[in-house]
């Protein structure tokens, strides 16, 4: 018993030591207000140029 004792005391301490680091994260701060939109309109002429740019792979690979 006493050395199982022995054995565990370190292991109890560092999970101890453990929690005590949570206390010292971030506190809460406040969320920021919602922003409009962020869709400006460039992320879907992206992907449209992608699936043309695809397509044209394809033909291209098909045709030679």
């Amino acid at each position: 018993m006493n050395s199982m004792r022995l054995y565990a005391l370190p292991i109890i301490g560092f999970m101890f030591l453990a929690l005590l680091e949570f206390g010292f994260g971030q506190g809460m701060a406040p969320s920021p207000e919602a922003e409009g939109p962020s869709n400006d309109g460039k992320t879907i002429d992206q992907g449209i140029a992608y699936i043309l740019l695809m397509l044209a792979l394809a033909i291209t690979y098909l045709l030679h």
